[in-house]
């Protein structure tokens, strides 16, 4: 009995073990190409509020109907919006975010990026 109890003991360091290498692996890719993931979070984030605040405030959609419009791959990115700015601000979690603000005139536009 406390052999198997020794064998699961030493099975559970095991995946342990494996499960850290595995987040540091993970950790290590995502840093080493830290400026490309930065890049398309910016990106897909700017695309995200734009196309969402003319969803929003244009076409006059709830924002939750507009949530259907991000394209695959930005399952990641949150809208919330501002009403009374009319805006939506699109974010990519501890990575960036980005508003589109409604003029009018001018339809959705960006706010000016620091960079």
């Amino acid at each position: 009995m406390a052999n198997t109890a020794k064998k699961r003991s030493v099975a559970g360091r095991i995946v342990l073990g494996i499960l850290v290498l595995a987040v540091l692996v993970i950790a290590a890719l995502l840093w080493s190409n830290r400026t490309a993931v930065s890049g398309y979070a910016d990106v897909g984030s700017s695309y995200a509020a734009r196309v969402a605040c003319s969803c929003r405030f244009v076409a006059g959609r709830d924002l939750e109907d507009c949530t259907k419009d991000k394209l695959a791959g930005m399952e990641l990115v949150s809208l919330s919006e501002d009403v009374e700015a009319q805006s939506v601000t699109a974010t990519f979690p501890l990575v960036t975010s980005n508003t589109a603000t409604y003029r009018e005139g001018y339809g959705c536009v960006m706010e000016e990026w620091e960079g």
